[in-house]
């Protein structure tokens, strides 16, 4: 006999008990958990969330977007909750919910939106899954899955060897998905209603999904010809394939339940984004064309004409017209003293130096050689170069793509190094992070032309297309109100 079947069974009764009313359906939801736990979870979560990803810094610009919210909320299945709806300081084009009512969106997809419409149609997709208590209902999916694996290895003493748990994990994670899947169709089905509710017209989701494929298509395009893997967005409302047949059914159904008035409110969500920080933030430094300023490690340096710079969090990464290399910028801190050769030999712990030499960066002291390394390539032959500014050692390690062509790009990489210099009272005003602007254009307005003067580092006409959702050869209107990068 089994002694353990008693307890199985009574652990079975128990999660079939735990049921709670669905505040969009009606019916009963399998959940375990409260929505005053739910609250509480939110609530902790969202400090969590700000610990790691800062409040955007505009008062004004918050209390449009947190107005812009409550009215779409307000029309919503869960009105008895206070929402909050936050900018984060980030360029990255996403927006999430979290329990309870928290919702965000970066300043990056902010950047990207052309109406208030569109933003209150991120903002309602997102309300959609707060209502439809989406956060719960995962979190109950997951601890079910690893209930059920526990009551599994105890009625099947086999499930308890790891080939069983690895297939039951993977089971586990396979139901997962497919659940997220059907949050995102329903919180789709929400938004266009709640849009519709609040007078904003429902087609604004379909303006919503066509920026988000624009930035795919832009970005694998780019990839492409850099020979690189893209960074595709998975974020909000893409999710899914076939997204515009799903969304144009959803909008539709929504249409009967919008009033009269369908308000749009393109020049007035303008208005409130005049100004908003665009790209890295200053810690992170700026690039304007070929040219990088950080005001706060106060240094700047020169790249090649026509190469790609990828300004990441904690490096900066430049790539070749055709990608047939890539040279990679960090920093480290100086703490024994150390000469430049000896760095790399023990800091850096490379090995058997070829073609070493010491170089100068006006001033500044370095050295640059080429030596064995793990690339993101495979292992190449790689050109070192450290330069010493301050307390601080930059590493520029430069790669090519293909085996043995370490020499034709190396004249490029060491003049990258080379250019590293203090900066200048002059550049103190080229380290001021770039920002939105705002232009009215005329029948000579070309985005050519405002490329051609834009401070925007990489494909600057393209990028002025995105942003005012005319990519990929959309046009200007007479008359029309343009976003510009200053």
């Amino acid at each position: 006999m089994n002694i353990y079947m008693p307890i199985a069974c009574l652990l079975l009764v128990s999660l079939l008990s735990s049921c709670a009313q669905n505040p969009v359906s009606g019916k009963s939801d399998f959940v375990l958990m409260s929505e005053e736990q739910e609250i509480a979870l939110g609530r902790k979560s969202h400090a969590e969330v700000l610990k790691q990803y800062p409040r955007y810094e505009d008062a004004a610009l918050q209390r449009y977007v947190q107005e812009v919210g409550e009215k779409v909320a307000a029309n919503s299945h869960r009105q008895g909750l206070f929402y909050r709806f936050t900018i984060l300081d980030g360029e990255e084009i996403n927006a999430f919910a979290l329990p309870g009512g928290y919702i965000y969106i970066t300043r990056g997809l902010l950047a990207y939106l052309n109406s208030e419409a569109e933003l209150a149609a991120v903002l309602g997709h997102e309300v959609g899954h707060v209502t439809a208590r989406h956060s719960v209902r995962q979190y109950t999916a997951q601890q079910a899955a690893n209930i059920g694996l526990a009551i599994g290895s105890i009625l099947m003493p086999q499930m308890r060897n790891q080939g069983a748990q690895n297939l039951a994990n993977l089971f586990g994670n396979v139901l997962l998905r497919g659940y997220g899947r059907e949050h995102e169709l329903e919180a789709d089905r929400l938004g266009a209603e709640y849009l519709a509710r609040s007078d904003y017209q429902p087609a604004a989701m379909l303006g919503v999904i066509r920026v988000l494929k624009n930035q795919e298509v832009f970005e694998r395009a780019r990839a492409k010809t850099e020979g690189r893997e893209a960074r595709v967005y998975h974020g909000v409302f893409s999710t899914h394939p076939d997204n515009d047949t799903r969304l144009k059914q959803v909008v539709a159904k929504a249409k009967p339940l919008a009033g009269k008035q369908q308000n749009i409110g393109r020049e007035t969500f303008l208005h409130h984004i005049d100004g908003l920080r665009f790209g890295p933030k200053p810690a992170e430094g700026v690039l304007r064309g070929q040219d990088f300023y950080h005001r706060d490690l106060g240094i700047a340096l020169h790249f090649p004409k026509g190469w790609r710079v990828l300004n990441e969090p904690r490096r900066l990464v430049a790539l070749p017209p055709k990608g047939g290399a890539s040279l990679e910028v960090i920093t480290a801190d100086l703490n024994k003293r150390l000469s430049p050769r000896d760095f790399l030999i023990h800091r850096l712990k490379l090995e058997n130096l070829r073609d070493g030499k010491k170089v100068h960066a006006g001033k500044l002291p370095g050295y640059t050689a080429v030596a064995w390394a793990k690339t993101p390539f495979g292992r190449r032959l790689t050109r070192f170069t450290v330069i010493y500014l301050h307390e601080q050692a930059y590493i520029f390690a430069g790669a090519p793509r293909k085996a043995g062509t370490e020499p034709r790009y190396r004249t490029d990489f060491l003049n990258t190094a080379l250019s590293l210099h203090p900066l200048r009272p002059r550049e103190y005003a080229l380290g001021i992070p770039l920002k939105l602007g705002l232009l009215r254009s005329d029948a000579r307005t070309r985005y050519r032309t405002l490329a051609a003067d834009s401070p925007i580092p990489n494909d600057p006409e393209q990028q002025l297309r995105l942003l005012n959702s005319h990519y990929p050869a959309g046009k200007p209107k007479p008359g029309a109100l343009l976003k510009i990068v200053e």
